[in-house]
């Protein structure tokens, strides 16, 4: 093909040669030749980008339209989840992987409106998923754990759990982590993936739960005396029911006290603080009482040399 705005090699033969009437002629001719050819591949060039022009544009608009609708999808299925029985740990996590699924419908979508081969397409995603998947097998773990918790609800958002030795209030389930906030205030992004293997204590899925305590005495003190003593502060305390039953008994001789343990159930909100009111209350009832609660005492004996 001759370059654009190029001679031939028979114009610039002529050109070469003395100038006569049926050479300008058959130079003339050359030029004429050689603009026909450039302006041809500039027609062809003008005609693909006519043709192809509309086609980005279409494109450009299902993007940006595309990306419009998902978001207002993804909102109207948030509204729709929170007014379900979904918690709202879960409704974050639905979302996001809407909004991820939505975007990549309406990518495909665009790259159709191009002709963009669509096995094309599917090779390249799935090379690009293999690829992914291996470099990535820990976020694909954490995904799968966050179906895992979104289906099974071994926990929700607002629950205090004990978690990978984290203690504290469930605050979100994301795609990849679970965000736990302790008790002292700290935020734990714990993966999903090590959710769903770890053991997992919730403390607030029932609505009751029962404080343990255990008091010792010595041996001389009245044990009936302090068994009547517990149970006195029992009554007073408004925070524990009386269903189920409190439970004042002995439970163990050691070396050098009695133990007693006393049993109370609570709901959850008022577990930390009976727990409190009952370890005070008992301690100055024994001082007032006298009885006595032991500590270790150490005896020196000291022999005078003969």
């Amino acid at each position: 093909m001759t370059e654009p705005y190029s001679l031939t090699e028979e114009a610039t033969e002529l050109l070469t040669e003395e100038p006569t009437a049926d050479t300008a002629n058959e130079v003339i001719g050359s030029i004429q030749e050689s603009v026909e050819q450039t302006s041809g591949l500039l027609s062809d060039a003008m005609g693909y980008a006519r043709k192809a022009l509309p086609l980005v544009v279409i494109a450009l608009f299902i993007l940006v339209v595309g990306i419009l609708i998902s978001k207002l999808i993804a909102k109207i299925v948030g509204k729709a989840v929170s007014k379900s029985n979904v918690n709202g740990a879960a409704k974050s996590f639905l979302v996001s992987l809407i909004k991820i699924i939505l975007y990549i419908a309406v990518i495909i979508m665009a790259l159709s409106v191009l002709k963009v081969p669509m096995s094309s397409i599917i090779t390249i995603l799935g090379a690009a998923g293999l690829a992914v998947s291996l470099a990535l097998q820990s976020c694909l773990s954490n995904l799968s754990g966050g179906f895992i918790i979104l289906f099974t609800k071994p926990f929700t958002a607002g629950d205090i759990i004990e978690l990978d030795e984290s203690v504290g209030t469930v605050r979100d389930i994301g795609i990849f982590y679970t965000k736990l906030v302790t008790f002292d205030n700290k935020t734990v992004f714990i993966p999903n993936g090590k959710v769903t293997e770890a053991k997992i204590v919730n403390y607030t899925e029932t609505p009751t739960r029962r404080i343990d305590l255990s008091f010792d005495i010595s041996y001389s003190a009245d044990f009936d005396k302090a068994r009547e003593t517990v149970l006195g502060i029992i009554a007073e305390e408004k925070l524990i029911l009386k269903t189920p039953e409190p439970i004042v008994r002995m439970s163990s001789h050691n070396n050098s006290s009695v133990s007693i343990d006393v049993l109370v159930w609570v709901n959850n909100g008022d577990y930390l603080t009976e727990r409190y009111n009952m370890t005070e209350a008992v301690k100055a009832a024994f001082d007032e009482n006298g009885i006595e609660i032991p500590f270790p005492q150490l005896d020196i004996h000291v022999k005078d040399k003969v």
